[in-house]
């Protein structure tokens, strides 16, 4: 957990701070989110509502619509989510682009080159089942009915879809086309 500041954890968040300082471009995802806003002079917390897991809708908010990532998005897309912890005060300057009914802080902006999700836009149906069935003990004492979370999973492509834009526009260089001609060649 990002409160348990872990030597690792606070060095990492320092190679956060640095990479801002020379605009690399970042996309944080679950504990990189609330890490990245740790490191930006956030606060990081347990979330009050308990853990927020399984497919979730995603709402954008209307700043969203003017930022290079999200500006023909969907207004709502689905995600798959699991987590404890929240971010409980944005950084000065950090713009909010998305949310959810449990969490306010889903997608968040820090700068032009710096962005993060509370979901996992990485993760397959299987791996968030995997997610549920792992916690699936603590769901149910905590009122949740993890064969209900099963029941609705199922593909997130808007949400895959973002990870996948911010690379091919994070790739000045077009690095990821010459990786995939390279390949092509050795295949």
């Amino acid at each position: 957990m990002v409160t348990d500041k872990h030597p690792w954890s606070e060095a990492l968040a320092q190679w956060i701070r640095d990479a801002m300082a020379i605009e690399m471009p970042l996309f944080g995802v679950c504990y990189g989110h609330q890490l990245m806003a740790h490191a930006l002079g956030g606060t990081v917390d347990y979330h009050p509502g308990g853990c927020e897991i399984g497919l979730q809708e995603i709402h954008l908010t209307a700043a969203s619509r003017n930022d290079p990532l999200l500006q023909d998005w969907p207004k709502r897309f689905s995600a798959h989510l699991t987590h404890l912890q929240t971010i409980t005060h944005l950084p000065a300057g950090a713009q909010v682009l998305g949310f959810s009914e449990h969490d306010p802080h889903q997608i968040v902006r820090y700068g032009v080159n710096a962005i993060s999700t509370q979901f996992h836009p990485e993760f397959s149906p299987e791996i968030a089942a995997a997610c549920i069935r792992r916690r699936a003990a603590s769901l149910e004492s905590e009122g949740k009915d993890p064969t209900a979370l099963l029941a609705v999973l199922g593909e997130t492509p808007e949400a895959k879809r973002l990870l996948l834009r911010f690379i091919e526009r994070s790739d000045p260089l077009n690095l990821i086309e010459f990786q995939q001609e390279k390949t092509h060649v050795i295949a």
